[in-house]
Order: structure tokens, then C-alpha cells, then sequence
């Protein structure tokens, strides 16, 4: 009678589990024999596990468990009418292999490095750790939206766990690359800030190209390369001059709170140092026609130099608009009439290469201007 109130007593004391298939939970070992264990696993019927669902090689389960030791299990079958719990063993091992590493990782906040087995369309990726498999969703994988995540298959990762909940049918282990990715931009930022300054030459990696410049990163932060710093000359397409992942060295020019402006028109490179030398007045010049407009053309001389030969020194002859004579692309040659360093502009004149007309025909060339 007092084994029977003592078992009540047990009974209302602690209330017994509800087990289903599919649950994951810790037995304890009670009784063993060669090919067979039996668990308390917190039931009203003990958990049973053969020695096919101990181990997937063939052993004598006397050698391997004993009395009162504790076995993650995974519930296969519970059978109320036999009072039969069938457990694998198995089944769950690698998990609990990896369960140890994962935990401390999780209570540390520490990064795992792992493999990723599998990777789940429109869903994310699942990464391996000792047998564990941990799910990173799509929105946690980088920083930045990748629409295809089929590059990190078989790649090891780094990350966070934000979830670690084994109990239940479904475990729940949840990783978070993004934040480590986050945080270590973060830093990588603050050092780069620390380090630069306006002036430096740097180096760069064209991370996006778009019609107004290209974004080049720093290693920590992205500074913007503006179109009209890309060169001394005219880009008219930047995504025809760069490529992404093309290496630069950049000179930072200006950086305002975290927007940083770079340029390639290094001081020392700039053409018109020696301008006054090679550009001086009386001097005969080559070069081709860039852009023109209704009073003249502008003619590139060399990248960053550009001179106007106006309208009224195309010819001796009356020229009403450039476009009549000359044309975009054209190589010519000019002698430079004009020439203002403070401004940097040049004035060219074809004119003042070729001999003077005779009056008869200077005379024809006023009767023509006349008329029109």
C-alpha cells in the first residue's frame, strides 16, 4: 500500500510529458540487455530503443550504455494500446554531436564558420556544424539583396545563431550571416575613417557602375568616382571606361560625414602644368574636333585641354555655322592665336595657317557675305 501511495505521490508531483512522433527529448537509461534498452523518457511508458536504432553499426548495447545514463533520443512510434514509446538514437546523433558547440556559440555570441549543404529556392541556406544542420533564411544570408544564393553551395560561411530551440517536433537553429557582415563593415568603416583624409591615394575596388560615375569601395566604406572626375578629358559613358571588380588608385578629394568624393585627375597629371610651353601663341597645333556649337568648334589638343577655333577663323572663306565645314572626329591642324593660363582657355585659327586671299577674291568673299 505504501509503494501504491508512493507512486500517486510521484504521479501528481511531477506531471507526466505529452510525446509525439517526431519529438526529440532525453531518456534515461533503466534497464539494458544486448540488443535492447529501455528509457525513462518522462512517460507513462518507457521509451524503447533497439540496438538497430542505437547505432547504424552492429553492437551489444551492454557495452556502450548503462543505468542511469542519459540518451537524446527522437520518437518514432508511440503505440497507447501496447504502452510501447519505439526511440531512435540514431536518428539524432549528429545533432547531438553538434548540440555542445552550438549551445556555447549561443549563449557566447560567438561566429561558427560552417559548410553550406543545401541551398533552398527563395528560402536560403542550410549550413552544416558537426552534423547539425543550421537554416539561414534568404534575408539573413548577406547584407545586401542576392536574388541567386546558389554560390554559396559548398562554400564555408561565417555566422551568428539567433535562434537555438531544440525542444519540440521541429527544432528551431537559426543563423544570421548578415550580421556579421554588418558588423564587421561597421568596423571596417570606423578604421578606414580614422586613416584617411582629403589628399590620399587610395586603393579601390569599382564595386557599381551607373551613367553619372561608379561607386569604388575603400575596404570599409564606398566613396563615388563623379564622371567628371574620372579623367582630365570628356567620359561620355563610364561603364566604357570601367569595369566592376576593376583595381583603382583613386585620390580622395572631399569627404563629407560618410559620403567620401574621389576623382582620377591627380594634381600632378593635370595637362595644363605645362600648358603655356607647348600651347604658346604662334604655335601650330593638331588635334580633333570634340564638340561644336553654333559660333565654333572645340578641339581637344590632349585629354583635359580642350581650345575653341570660333567660326570666324575656320576659313577666309565666309563659313556660316562649324557644321558646314567641319565635323565631329575631324583631325586638324591650327595655329594658336590666344592663349590665358588664369582661365585656361585657347583660341585657335585654321585661317592663319593658309595664305591670304588676293583682293579680287577677298572682294568675291564680301560680295558673298553681303548677299547671304
Amino acid at each position: 500500500m505504501s509503494e501504491e501511495v508512493s507512486f500517486k505521490e510521484l504521479f501528481e508531483s511531477e506531471p507526466l510529458k505529452t510525446v509525439r512522433n517526431g519529438d526529440v527529448l532525453e531518456g534515461k537509461v533503466i534497464e539494458v540487455k544486448p540488443d535492447v534498452a529501455y528509457l525513462n523518457i518522462g512517460y507513462k511508458s518507457d521509451g524503447v530503443l533497439t540496438k538497430e536504432e542505437y547505432s547504424k553499426q552492429d553492437v551489444d548495447l551492454t557495452t556502450v550504455l548503462n543505468v542511469d545514463d542519459l540518451v537524446t533520443v527522437k520518437v518514432l512510434r508511440v503505440n497507447e494500446q501496447e504502452g510501447i514509446v519505439t526511440v531512435s538514437h540514431k536518428r539524432v546523433a549528429p545533432v547531438v554531436k553538434g548540440n555542445k558547440t552550438l549551445e556555447e556559440a549561443y549563449n557566447n555570441g560567438t561566429v561558427l564558420t560552417a559548410k553550406v549543404t543545401e541551398v533552398i529556392v527563395n528560402g536560403g541556406l542550410k549550413a552544416d556544424v558537426e552534423g547539425t544542420p543550421v537554416f539561414i533564411p534568404a534575408s539573413l544570408v548577406s547584407d545586401a539583396y542576392e536574388k541567386d544564393l546558389s554560390k554559396y553551395l559548398d562554400q564555408e560561411i561565417e555566422f551568428y545563431l539567433t535562434e537555438y530551440q531544440l525542444e519540440g517536433r521541429k527544432p528551431r537553429i537559426i543563423g544570421n550571416r548578415k550580421k556579421v557582415l554588418t558588423e564587421r563593415k561597421s568596423a571596417a568603416a570606423e578604421k578606414l575613417f580614422s586613416q584617411i583624409k582629403p589628399g590620399d591615394i587610395v586603393e579601390g575596388t569599382v564595386k557599381n557602375i551607373t551613367d553619372f560615375g561608379a561607386f569604388v569601395d575603400l575596404g570599409g566604406a564606398d566613396g563615388l568616382l563623379h564622371i567628371s572626375e574620372m579623367s582630365w578629358g570628356r567620359v561620355e559613358n563610364p561603364k566604357k571606361v570601367f569595369t566592376v571588380d576593376q583595381k583603382l588608385r583613386v585620390l580622395v578629394k572631399e569627404i563629407n560625414g560618410e559620403k567620401i568624393a574621389l576623382s582620377l585627375k591627380f594634381p600632378n597629371e593635370n595637362p595644363w602644368m605645362d600648358a603655356e610651353t607647348k600651347y604658346a601663341v604662334g604655335t601650330k597645333v593638331s588635334g580633333r574636333i570634340a564638340r561644336m556649337t553654333d559660333f565654333g568648334a572645340f578641339v581637344e589638343l590632349e585629354p583635359g585641354i580642350d581650345a575653341l577655333l570660333h567660326v570666324s577663323q575656320i576659313s577666309h572663306a565666309h563659313i556660316a555655322k562649324p557644321s558646314d565645314a567641319l565635323k565631329i572626329g575631324q583631325e586638324i591642324e591650327a595655329e594658336v592665336v590666344t592663349f590665358n593660363a588664369e582661365d585656361q582657355r585657347i583660341s585657335l585659327s585654321i585661317k592663319a595657317l593658309e595664305p591670304a586671299p588676293s583682293k579680287e577674291e577677298a572682294s568675291e568673299n564680301v560680295a558673298e557675305e553681303a548677299a547671304e
